[in-house]
């Protein structure tokens, strides 16, 4: 038994690395290390400290290589995985709407509840090799609703993502798809109410504010708040949801939200392209988080979020991929690039981008979790990666973003651990069937792409 009376099999060092604990005074450790025990961070320290406090723990040496936080992505969709590759031949979309109508909404809809599941496990899968271990996600299934969070739940815990599960209602398909979506994010609240655990969480999903009519909006947030739970909604991601919005409601996308009680610290609100200068006082005002998803915007062509100006103005605005992406290396470096492209000023972008990603990304999933995550301090959830990385020129505490930017994909993780579980380590998968997952993926995707 060690000094502090646990059993030393318990306890798990990640040490002998530059340790970057993504903490309020933004430190760095050269030859640092982390004690785990219980799913939480123990202790923070040198490498030999730790070693002499903690004897005959399990050790992982890092040699050198970065040891920060697990990566988060606050907007998700795991259920895009069967898109890529896929071709719409003749059929290619003109505009954003176009690109809803003519793909997103015809995949979505000839999902089966075991393309879920794989669609799930596959991006899982990518999200631990790309170094993100908590997620956000926004799932749609209008054909396999009932039972659709707790098969993505199930790929969770196969997979030991940290992850928060939403089912996205909308009257698209009628008022009985449109029940059956409010039940399943009821029935999946309650159940994580009623369960606990460490990994699972849930919020309340809604489309978008152009194809949920009020009479939705107003069961949704009578339900919602019946479990106390924020929602998880796409807001004026594109310019056809703002006309829609003033056509049929007199009002801009996030007025409406506002006036139906959708906005809170509890929420997500999705892009945010659209906005004026009242509708970030409203997202201020009520402590909304915004998610800014570059990628996306980018390759749907709706424009460039103004997020920038809502953080000077106070609005927590995090990091997203909008399922373009598992890598949230590779969202920082597109941030960073848009505002300076969007703007032509190339001193702008270099500060928000690092602080959506690993400090209001961070504050999103520990409010939302229970306990801090995205930091690697004493009491925080054990998520921990290690990034394949050897500094050419001195890393220091101040340029260590500047390194991240530049240095650092997703690709460069050789370890992740997620709840002081470790679910990669040296680029291998433990318990996870990788090559029969994707085999059985391409086998289902060749199906759907048939019946899309």
């Amino acid at each position: 038994m060690n000094p502090h009376g646990a059993d030393p099999r318990s306890i798990l060092l990640v040490g002998n690395g530059r340790l970057l604990p993504r903490d309020d005074r933004q430190s760095l450790i050269e030859d640092g290390c982390v004690a785990i025990e219980g799913g939480l961070i123990a202790a923070v320290g040198a490498t030999g400290e730790l070693q002499r406090s903690y004897p005959g723990a399990q050790f992982i040496d890092a040699r050198g290589r970065l040891i920060l936080p697990g990566l988060i992505n606050t907007h998700m969709h795991l259920y895009s995985t069967f898109a890529r590759g896929m071709a719409l031949k003749d059929d290619a979309p003109g505009d954003f709407t176009q690109i809803l109508e003519r793909l997103w909404w015809r995949l979505d809809k000839v999902l089966s509840l075991e393309d879920v599941s794989l669609s799930a496990m596959v991006a899982m899968i990518d999200c631990i090799r790309n170094g993100t271990t908590t997620i956000f996600d926004h799932h749609s299934s209008p054909g396999a609703v009932r039972g659709s969070l707790f098969r993505i739940a199930e790929a969770a815990q196969q997979t030991g993502v940290r992850s928060c599960l939403c089912y996205e209602v909308t009257d698209r398909e009628g008022r009985e798809v449109a029940d059956q979506g409010i039940e399943e994010n009821r029935e999946f609240l309650r159940h994580r109410r009623e369960s606990g655990g460490a990994l699972l969480r849930g919020l309340f999903g809604l489309h978008a504010s152009f194809t949920v009519g009020d009479a939705t909006m107003k069961r949704c947030t009578e339900v919602a708040g019946g479990l106390g739970a924020g929602f998880h909604i796409h807001a004026a991601e594109a310019a056809a949801d703002v006309e829609q919005c003033r056509r049929e409601h007199g009002k801009r996308v996030v007025e409406r939200l506002h006036d139906l009680g959708i906005l809170s610290g509890r929420t997500i609100a999705a892009h945010c392209v659209h906005v004026d200068s009242h509708e970030i006082d409203l997202l201020e005002q009520s402590r909304t988080n915004v998610v800014h998803n570059p990628e996306s915007n980018m390759g749907n062509a709706v424009g460039c979020a103004p997020v920038l100006e809502m953080m000077r103005r106070g609005v927590r605005v995090g990091l997203g991929s909008d399922g373009y992406t598992c890598d949230m290396f590779e969202s920082l470096k597109v941030a960073n690039m848009l505002h300076k492209h969007q703007t032509g000023q190339p001193s702008l972008g270099w500060a928000e981008p690092p602080a959506m990603l690993f400090r209001e990304n961070a504050r999103m999933a520990s409010e939302c979790f229970g306990r801090e995550v995205g930091k690697l301090v004493p009491g925080a959830v054990a998520d921990v990666i290690v990034v394949n990385y050897d500094p050419p020129t001195p890393l220091l505490a101040a340029n260590s973003s500047n390194h991240l930017l530049f240095g650092v994909s997703g690709r460069s993780v050789d370890t992740s651990i997620i709840g002081g579980r470790i679910v990669m380590q040296e680029r291998q998968l433990p318990g996870i069937d990788e090559p029969g997952i994707m085999a059985k993926a391409r086998a289902a995707a060749a199906k759907l792409w048939q019946r899309f």
